[in-house]
């Protein structure tokens, strides 16, 4: 990714103090990034896109070996809604590897919201996921799942959580949030009505800027 971007640069005639500039950070700071000692975020792919006019996939290494993938819906554990899919207006797409392991299937996209999973995902991030149905791959403890909930009337939630096994043999979800409205484990089976489902397995995230 670094050196595609200091090759479109250099291409646009621009010096790292003009970039730099755009992305309202310090020349040094622009200059680790484009060593690689900094990474390139979702928010400065974005400034970088609209400065140079190009798509975000361009600043991706591997002769644009990359699939885009789109971000449709929002997650967020204890809110409940009939529909978790967001206003078309609202869609955007991020740029991820195109691993062979995942070439054959679907890819979506989540966008992370409130503090539910802010230990591992800051609030904002792009997690793009298998979906467990299309893939038929088994549950694995220790991988992070898109969960969804589902109450009796028919409203939904829909989160981020960790597969575990306790010495029973019993599938649980562990949150991970600094939050303690979102620290209580969920049990991997209906309870007080409720319905859980795995929906799929997050492969991929991509990190907002703090």
């Amino acid at each position: 990714m670094t050196k595609q971007l200091k090759k479109i640069r250099e291409m646009s005639g621009l010096t790292q103090a003009d970039v730099a500039a755009h992305l309202e950070i310090s020349t040094e700071n622009y200059n680790r990034l484009e060593k690689g000692k900094t990474e390139l975020n979702l928010s400065k792919l974005r400034k970088l896109a609209e400065l140079f006019h190009r798509d975000p996939a361009d600043f991706i290494t591997d002769h644009g070996n990359v699939r885009m993938v789109r971000v449709s819906q929002g997650i967020q554990a204890g809110h409940w809604a009939e529909s978790l899919a967001w206003d078309e207006n609202d869609w955007y797409d991020v740029a991820v590897p195109d691993d062979p392991m995942y070439r054959h299937f679907t890819l979506y996209g989540a966008q992370t919201e409130g503090p539910s999973m802010n230990k591992r995902y800051s609030e904002g991030s792009a997690l793009i996921y298998t979906s467990i149905m299309e893939t038929g791959e088994p549950p694995q403890v220790g991988k992070r799942y898109i969960i969804e909930r589902e109450r009796p009337d028919g409203l939904r939630e829909a989160t981020v959580k960790t597969l575990w096994k306790d010495e029973q043999g019993e599938f649980w979800l562990l949150p991970e949030s600094h939050d303690p409205r979102y620290q209580t484990p969920l049990r991997l089976a209906d309870g007080d009505g409720d319905i859980v489902r795995i929906v799929g397995k997050v492969v991929f995230s991509v990190q907002r800027e703090d």
